[in-house]
């Protein structure tokens, strides 16, 4: 990739047909992503500098971040950043990158009326990089959350960004089991992206998620349902009576998740799309007849009936 004393316009035409050769998803847009924090503006601001000639410091860090990208290594590790719900997050190979479907699963909380009347405490299982419960935390300030994660690289990481996003004071974050952490019957929702991919498709995946995100918050075990069903099992015992869990899923777990959460004593069952169309986000509300497990959760009697809107089971 020899550019000479080419503009940045010529610059990211022969950036992105590199990585175009070399099978990277979206060059173009990885190309822009590098430029833009490069060059310290927004990527839609890149044509206001496509007559600029970049100086050598930015071209060689630029060819370097260029031949990162065409390597396999993800465009977002290489300049250290993320955008989610609007909000921008540090990323690194401790965390999975946050993806535009769980913003789907952030809104879907977000979305549902009956949760937010009150000071509803709310719990995000494998927080990784902590982008859904810091998102919830900036836009429903009066929740009380916690983020917990078996990786404390990712606890690490989302503490970083807890402070970063000024949200440190009021979002707890550790490592551990929820079961290990979380008072039986004491939470109002649970929100979790966990590891859903079937094992035996892991190799299949494209270089910059196989090689470079973590394997343990990819691989779901044989069917992929093996952390979805602990999380839902966990649930079951965490959750009040009319406690909620949302959750994201594979684009085929659709039907085998609505059974799990039934078979645990979920109601009003529901999975939505992504805006692809697929399936995306499955959620479920505790009934007051759950099954006892010995756990110190007391099985309640009439189910409370609560009034929802449209937005929420």
């Amino acid at each position: 990739m020899e550019e000479g004393a080419k503009n940045l316009g010529a610059i990211l035409d022969a950036g992105a047909a590199f990585l175009e050769r070399k099978s990277v998803d979206a060059p173009r847009l990885a190309v822009e992503m590098l430029a833009s924090r490069l060059l310290g503006c927004k990527r839609l601001e890149l044509p206001q500098h496509y007559a600029r000639v970049p100086d050598e410091k930015r071209l060689a860090a630029l060819r370097r971040g260029v031949r990162r990208v065409g390597s396999g290594e993800p465009v977002q590790y290489v300049i250290g950043g993320a955008g989610f719900m609007g909000h921008e997050f540090r990323v690194d190979p401790r965390a999975l990158i946050p993806r535009p479907e769980t913003e789907c699963l952030v809104q879907a909380v977000l979305d549902c009326a009956p949760l937010w009347q009150g000071r509803p405490a709310v719990v995000d299982v494998g927080t990784g990089s902590g982008c859904i419960v810091i998102s919830l935390a900036l836009a429903r300030p009066e929740g009380l959350y916690i983020g917990l994660d078996s990786s404390a690289d990712a606890v690490a990481l989302a503490t970083e960004n807890a402070r970063a996003l000024g949200v440190a004071e009021r979002v707890a974050l550790a490592q551990g089991e929820m079961c290990e952490i979380v008072d039986a019957g004491s939470l109002d929702a649970i929100v979790s992206n966990p590891p859903y991919i079937p094992s035996g498709e892991i190799e299949r995946l494209p270089v910059c998620i196989r090689d470079h995100e973590p394997r343990q918050a990819l691989d779901g075990g044989p069917d992929g349902l093996r952390v979805l069903s602990a999380v839902i099992q966990d649930a079951a015992l965490a959750l009040k009576p009319g406690g909620r869990v949302f959750l994201e899923i594979g684009e085929t777990q659709g039907e085998a998740v609505k059974a799990a959460l039934a078979a645990e004593g979920f109601a009003r069952v529901e999975v939505r799309p992504d805006l692809a169309g697929r399936d995306r986000v499955a959620m479920g509300v505790l009934g007051e007849q759950t099954r006892c497990q010995g756990s110190g959760v007391r099985c309640q009697g009439e189910e409370r009936g609560e009034e929802t809107g449209a937005s929420c089971p």
